[in-house]
């Protein structure tokens, strides 16, 4: 009894693996929304790290994160460094490019998972308003490629993304004060 669940045991490893071979080298995650407010409104919520707590839905999942600011005030070279709980863990941002419609930033991730991705805003106008395209792409080493077997990274991070569009969408519509 005990060889044959071993057996299984083995059939059902192998399986994972070869399955986890098959999985993509890199992944991508897009989320769009329409902001009734001009690009230029918009981009210093994106562009200064220092706005981010408006908007981001990571900070919002541990109110009490670590944040250190360094680099330029805002645009290319602002730096945002993090460590928090178990559901933000640590890491870094840096904006590597910076124009009035894209933002470019290097998402260095250090815990639990080391990684390096990149994410990206796209302010497209629309007569008044702005479609933001908020994507992060990266690749996917194989014990990444097994994770993803059993997690759904667009719906896990694309519900994050949902949230901060969302926060995003009501900090860009806000009036002035």
């Amino acid at each position: 009894m005990l060889k044959k669940i071993l057996i299984v045991l083995a059939v059902l490893i192998a399986g994972i693996l070869i399955a986890a071979c098959f999985q993509p080298n890199t992944f991508h995650v897009e989320r769009s929304v329409a902001i009734a407010a001009p690009p230029d409104k918009v981009l210093p919520h994106i562009n200064d790290f220092h706005n981010w707590g408006a908007w981001d839905p990571w900070a919002k999942l541990d109110p009490s994160m670590k944040v250190t600011y360094s680099g330029a005030a805002s645009g290319k070279g602002a730096v945002y460094e993090w460590q928090g709980n178990n559901q933000v863990g640590e890491g870094r941002m840096e904006i590597l490019d910076s124009t009035p419609s894209k933002v470019s930033i290097q998402l260095d991730f250090l815990k639990p998972m080391s990684a390096r991705d990149e994410a990206t805003f796209t302010l497209n106008p629309s007569g008044t308003s702005t479609n933001v395209t908020w994507a992060m792409d990266g690749n996917v080493p194989f014990a990444g490629k097994i994770f993803h077997l059993f997690m759904n990274m667009d719906k896990m991070v694309g519900s994050q993304f949902d949230k901060g569009l969302g926060d995003l969408k009501a900090a860009s519509e806000a009036p002035i004060k």
